[in-house]
């Protein structure tokens, strides 16, 4: 596996019109797509800061995994984001060496990109999601 670098960094946030404010007229940040991702149940902000970029993640319903992790934890960092060059041979790789996976095979995520979760458990209480092309 080769992680090239965080592609992102995932915020749990319960308004995308409250949110955005902030990151632009306090940080000085550009939201430069917002995007729904209907079959996760979610909306997503982005912000590019280098090469890495912030996703504001606003739940579209109640039991999808935002909304559940909000009810449970409250807004606030969800989740950590690694670019690898293959992601279907990363989860493998990783399985393989006992990582708990969320996702055994690649789906599709915001801005087109291949993902797969994995779980918490087996990675130091951080949700790490690997993503790519």
């Amino acid at each position: 596996m080769n992680i090239t670098h965080i592609e992102h960094i995932g915020i749990a946030v319960t308004s995308l019109e409250e949110a955005i404010p902030y990151y632009e007229t306090k940080l000085g940040l550009k939201c430069y797509a917002i995007e729904e991702v209907a079959d996760q149940k979610v909306k997503t902000a982005f912000f590019m800061v280098g090469q890495t970029k912030i996703e504001l993640l606003e739940s579209t319903d109640p039991e999808g995994p935002i909304g559940k992790f909000i009810e449970k934890k409250g807004p606030g960092v969800h989740h950590l984001a690694f670019a690898v060059d293959n992601v279907n041979e990363s989860l493998a790789e990783l399985n393989e060496k006992g990582i708990q996976l969320i996702d055994k095979t690649a789906r599709k995520g915001a801005e087109g990109l291949q993902i797969g979760f994995l779980h918490p458990k087996s990675t130091l209480s951080v949700l790490t999601e690997i993503c790519g092309k």
